[in-house]
């Protein structure tokens, strides 16, 4: 997505760009003097990878000099997590004003170990850069004519066949900006957008409307991902590239437009349709009747202004909304999405998990064939378990996560399938849990921390998931971080430990009684590991296997 927010005011764009130098590049990153908080674009031999705001997206350093003690402080903005493992080697560095064009730093560089060229790019070999989101993504700059003709082809095909299921679709976020700004694709961008205004004017309407449009698209044979229940995203290849094209519904309601990726602000239907047209690399695609406006709620007033590091705010009470409204099935989403992209590029470790030893024991012990790795990861335990001779099911919310092993495991020719599961999604989990339930076998289930990273609707649907893949007898084997009790009269101690990815701490016995609610027998509880940051593991047994 291309935008997730509605913009306050972009960092001052005022000039004064002699006042901004870069003193050096190293591994360290980029140490500038700063006068304006400014956009600069850093550089490889001329191709861009990556960009920063001078004061956002820097930290203080201690002057080393009498220039350094003057009015302009010394800052560095550090590499980028996904970009620091490709800078490795020799290449020209480049850094210059964002706005201006001014150049501030031209020299060549070496940084870590200094062997070779220093290359960003994916295992294919196509170019890479660090997109708004800080995901380093093949940008539309280091694309082909072809490639980019390719994504329009695909563009087009969607929004015909948006127009067959009913809606008036325009292209919105980034590649609106592109066509009305430059009338091109912007060269830092990494993905497309659509949008539609529902002629619905409540949630739950426009939801089921999308779902839908997701039916009418996915009988034409495409490949569809979804996001909330007012949007989704389009798989559509372009050259050696996987791109989402990204769908994002909204709807009218008493004088305001709220648009998923997360527009909530005063707007007129009559600045939306009837749809015009603009130009886009050649092609005329369909914009709203006012675009300027759309942009501007978008992107603030500053829409016109080129910034490649362009990030979003969005108020808590539009995020509330829309949390309430659409994405409720999503929970810890943009953490997962994040993590997704350096887990197609980093294998799994080798050695499994003792979760993972332990579903292997329980396998061979109950004859069963078959595992099913429930919030598979990076698939660490999920290869592990299909090296062992076993079949092997991965699921995962954010499956691409696991396509490197995937592709391990047809190299290797192992028994491994990976599948789309979301807990909080009804439909997923009946869907999948129907289909196994049809296949009558014994099967183990691996879900190591799964229960702290979904929410309690989560984790009754893990309960309901099992016992349908369970029918035919097996056993659940789950471990999680279980919720602090602090004991009667003791003061509350503040929990340092939490995860990024935690949802929340379950009660192991308010987990276990959903297991014996769902069917399981024999449910135990075991208390791993007496630290600050406590594993419990929760044993469900089904009926015809175990004792």
């Amino acid at each position: 997505m291309s935008g997730t927010g509605t913009s306050t005011s972009a960092p001052s764009r005022r000039a004064a760009p002699g006042l901004t130098r870069v003193r050096r590049v190293d591994d360290d990153g980029v140490s500038v003097l700063v006068g304006d908080d400014r956009p600069l674009d850093v550089c490889l031999d001329g191709r861009r990878i990556w960009t920063f705001w001078t004061r956002r997206d820097t930290d203080p350093v201690a002057p080393v000099d009498a220039l350094a003690r003057g009015p302009w402080p010394a800052r560095r903005a550090v590499w980028p997590k996904p970009l620091r493992a490709h800078l490795n080697g020799t290449g020209r560095i480049t850094v210059s004003d964002s706005v201006t064009g001014r150049e501030l730093f031209d020299k060549t560089v070496t940084l870590g170990e200094g062997s070779g060229p220093i290359r960003v790019q994916n295992r294919r070999g196509v170019d890479l850069g660090i997109d708004k989101s800080g995901r380093l993504v093949p940008t539309f700059a280091s694309r082909s004519d072809r490639d980019i003709e390719a994504l329009l082809d695909a563009t087009d095909a969607v929004l015909e066949a948006l127009r067959e299921a009913g809606v008036e679709p325009f292209i919105a976020y980034g590649t609106l900006l592109g066509a009305v700004r430059e009338g091109a694709v912007l060269g830092h961008d990494s993905d497309a957008d659509l949008g539609y205004v529902s002629s619905h004017t409540t949630p739950v309407d426009v939801a089921l409307e999308s779902y839908r449009i997701q039916r009418a698209l996915a009988e034409r044979g495409l490949r569809i991902a979804r996001y909330s229940g007012a949007s989704f995203k389009v798989m559509v290849s372009e050259g050696d590239v996987t791109r989402g094209l990204d769908v994002f519904g909204g709807f009218f309601d008493a004088g305001r437009l709220h648009l998923m990726g997360e527009i909530n602000t005063p707007f007129e239907r009559e600045w939306i349709y009837p749809l015009g047209t603009a130009e886009l690399d050649g092609r005329p695609m369909p914009v709203p009747a006012r675009p300027e406006k759309l942009l501007e709620a978008m992107y603030g007033p500053g829409w016109r202004v080129p910034d490649p590091a362009f990030k979003f705010t969005t108020s808590a009470h539009t995020i509330r909304a829309f949390d309430d409204w659409f994405r409720g099935t999503q929970p810890g989403i943009r953490y997962w999405d994040r993590h997704s992209h350096y887990a197609k590029r980093k294998p799994p470790r080798e050695n499994p998990s003792q979760l993972g030893r332990k579903a292997a024991a329980v396998a061979e012990r109950i004859g069963a064939t078959e595992v099913l790795d429930v919030g598979a990861g990076r698939g660490r335990d999920a290869i592990w378990l299909a090296r062992q001779g076993l079949r092997v099911i991965a699921y995962d919310y954010v499956p691409r996560a696991l396509d490197l092993v995937a592709e391990q495991a047809r190299a290797e020719g192992l028994d491994l399938e990976v599948r789309h599961l979301n807990l909080t999604d009804g439909r997923s989990v009946l869907a999948e849990g129907a289909r196994l339930a049809q296949d009558s076998q014994p099967r183990v289930i691996l879900a190591r921390h799964v229960a702290d990273a979904t929410s309690s609707v989560g984790r009754e649907a893990l309960a309901r998931f099992s016992s349908m893949a369970l029918r035919a007898g097996g056993q659940l084997l789950t471990e999680f971080h279980p919720t602090y009790k602090t004991p009667p009269g003791a003061a509350r101690v503040p929990d340092h430990t939490r995860e990024e990815w935690m949802i929340g701490r379950p009660d192991p016995e308010v987990f276990a009684a959903l297991l014996r609610k769902a069917g399981a027998r024999g449910v135990r509880v075991v208390n791993r590991k007496p630290t600050t940051r406590p594993v419990v593991r929760v044993v469900g047994v089904w009926r015809g296997a175990g004792k």
